[in-house]
């Protein structure tokens, strides 16, 4: 098993004092799908963002490819990283194709070259060539997200960070965008951090799951079956059954 991120032993702490993940042991290996889930508050989002340096942690290490990445340069690490959040964050003032296309072209790829890899990622996404020229005002949030996480392809990275990307939109667009990752999971091939609150999505999507208590302590990692079947104290018991999740019977 090759390991693609690696916590050790992190932690951080706000200037405000406010401990928010607490002494985190983690790996995630290579071509898996890791589902970090929680409630608000838990540190999930702040031990994503600390992957890709938009958070430093206090103390411990964060390493990616075997790598700490408190020795990358963060913008040039962060093109590394495809990164999809909620509300998809496109630039608004730029068409689907230049947005989906703005990493490659950060990274040094003509324009040229890059609006062609755009309109290949845009159709492995299930976007029609069509939207190419809108703008992102002009989508569904479905399609904004898809947007979103064809643009994290189009980077060509091997690791991709998602932070809570489905949260917005409806629940039957939900599950499309939902069976779309997972297609295009197997697809790609690609090493998946993924925030969620909804343990049933975690369990849909993660070959293993990261279960945050409150104060950012990890409470659990397993598999979902493993996490059902055998949950580690109280605190993971109720917390499975009070989101019910569905999709460890699918």
């Amino acid at each position: 098993m090759q390991t693609a991120v690696e916590f050790r032993g992190v932690s951080k702490t706000f200037p405000d004092g406010t401990l928010a993940v607490d002494s985190l042991d983690l790996v995630v290996a290579r071509g898996t799908t890791t589902c970090f889930v929680g409630s608000s508050g838990s540190g999930k989002t702040t031990a994503l963002r600390m992957i890709n340096r938009m958070v430093d942690p206090t103390s411990g290490a964060v390493l990616v490819g075997g790598d700490d990445v408190a020795t990358r340069e963060p913008v040039a690490l962060r093109r590394s990283i495809g990164y999809v959040m909620q509300h998809a964050g496109l630039l608004p003032h730029r068409t689907v194709l230049d947005n989906v296309a703005t990493v490659p072209v950060l990274a040094g790829a003509n324009r040229r070259e890059a609006r062609e890899r755009a309109r290949e990622i845009m159709g492995a996404v299930g976007l029609d060539g069509a939207l190419a020229t809108r703008y992102p005002a002009q989508l569904s949030g479905g399609q904004q997200q898809r947007v979103g996480v064809a643009r994290a392809l189009a980077a060509d990275a091997d690791l991709l960070l998602m932070d809570e990307p489905f949260g917005a939109v409806d629940p039957v667009v939900r599950a499309d965008l939902q069976e779309e990752l997972r297609r295009l999971r197997d697809q790609f091939g690609k090493t998946i951090v993924f925030v969620t609150h909804d343990i049933d999505e975690a369990f849909l999507l993660g070959d293993q799951v990261a279960l945050f208590r409150p104060g950012g302590r990890l409470a659990q990692l397993d598999s979902p079956r493993q996490l059902l079947d055998e949950p580690a104290d109280d605190f993971v018991a109720a917390f499975i059954e009070a989101g019910r999740p569905r999709s460890i019977l699918r």
